[in-house]
């Protein structure tokens, strides 16, 4: 199955205590050894502790012991790559403080939606930093405001730089999981993404089959057009059932997340990447009242295509919870984030993305147990 043969059967997990160690480490491409399975993945960091896409969100998931840590790519107006889950950096900046950006406030269609306020490819980097990231979801996330202002929205280069720097620091590389955000949008614009990612990996050498890297994208021929550049793992990102790609609405292609995930569609995937990134309702949906149904056949159907699968997104409070986990009143307390877990991982999926980088190692700790 390719998806133990792209992370392998596991290493050493270096984390908080009582942070599992994984299953005995196994080389692979390159004699390098290969990811822990299953992977938990940093998604934008600890967002659940930090603001998000920042260093120190970023530092924080890799002293908790995350195996992979995610970045969302944008450019800016001089073609430089950002961390930002979004162009539109109104909810994730504090620029709407700063009067001499007040004009750039504008209404854009992006990806077929309507968006009034501030977007990275109309600042040059220079401009960008000088705004300071803070928290995307403070009325959820009240203690993460604590750390409004304290960073600035790094490049891409500076997180290769940080990875490097903290490899060396570790003694074993640190992996990354990249996607690139509107990339059809982008490319009109003249701003494609896929050329300045993949000079800024092969750069940092992380453009081979073997290197600590994912590269994921929600629009396939991101992926495609990444599979002819470089050798690094790609992931196609799967939304709802009924979404359809932007570069399928673009080129006319009528196909949904349904008809990807049928085994044509997911042979069609496997021609040029490695694996998947479904939304864990595609792995279990829900039922009418929010609660966890029967788990689809998602997982073999993957695998039987030599597909890993990396589903996003776990996060602990109560709001983003299926509902049968969910405990009180509170939508922003803590539910039982330790049973959905469960949940999940037993159905076989190779790794997730998590807003809460402890709380899915301890999770994974307890599934490797029993």
């Amino acid at each position: 199955m390719l998806g133990a043969a792209v992370l392998g059967a596991g290493s050493a997990v270096v984390g908080l205590p009582g942070t599992a160690r994984a299953e005995s480490a196994v080389a692979h491409g390159g004699g390098r050894a290969g990811l822990p399975r299953p992977t938990i993945i940093a998604h934008r960091g600890t967002s659940g502790y930090r603001p998000e896409h920042t260093l120190g969100s970023y530092q924080l998931a890799l002293d908790m012991g995350a195996h992979v840590i995610e970045q969302d790519l944008v450019p800016t107006k001089d073609g430089h790559l950002v961390c930002r889950h979004e162009n539109d950096i109104t909810a994730t900046t504090d620029v709407s403080d700063h009067p001499e950006f007040a004009s750039r406030k504008v209404t854009k269609k992006v990806d077929g939606a309507s968006l009034t306020g501030w977007f990275t490819e109309d600042f040059t980097l220079a401009e960008l930093k000088t705004l300071r990231a803070k928290e995307r979801i403070p009325g959820v996330r009240q203690h993460n405001t604590l750390y409004d202002g304290r960073w600035e929205v790094p490049t891409y280069e500076e997180v290769l730089r940080w990875a490097e720097e903290q490899g060396r620091k570790r003694g074993r590389p640190v992996w990354l999981h990249t996607e690139t955000k509107h990339p059809t949008y982008f490319r009109a614009l003249g701003l494609g993404l896929e050329e300045r990612l993949v000079k800024l990996v092969r750069r940092y050498g992380r453009h081979r089959a073997d290197s600590p890297l994912f590269l994921q994208s929600f629009e396939p021929s991101s992926i495609q057009r990444l599979n002819r550049l470089v050798d690094a793992p790609g992931v196609v990102l799967l939304g709802g059932l009924t979404d359809r790609p932007w570069d399928f609405v673009q080129a006319g292609d009528p196909r949904t997340t349904a008809d990807l995930i049928k085994p044509e569609g997911l042979r069609w995937i496997a021609s040029y990447a490695k694996g998947i990134g479904p939304s864990l309702d595609l792995i279990i949906p829900r039922d009418a009242s929010g609660a966890l149904g029967k788990p689809s056949t998602l997982v073999r159907d993957a695998h039987a295509k030599g597909l890993l699968l990396h589903p996003y997104t776990m996060r602990n409070e109560n709001t983003f919870l299926p509902a049968d986990f969910r405990r009180g009143t509170d939508p922003n307390a803590y539910g039982d984030a330790f049973g959905a877990f469960k949940a999940y991982l037993s159905t076989g999926i190779d790794g997730l993305f998590s807003d809460n980088t402890d709380t899915a190692l301890l999770a994974r700790e307890d599934f490797l147990k029993h």
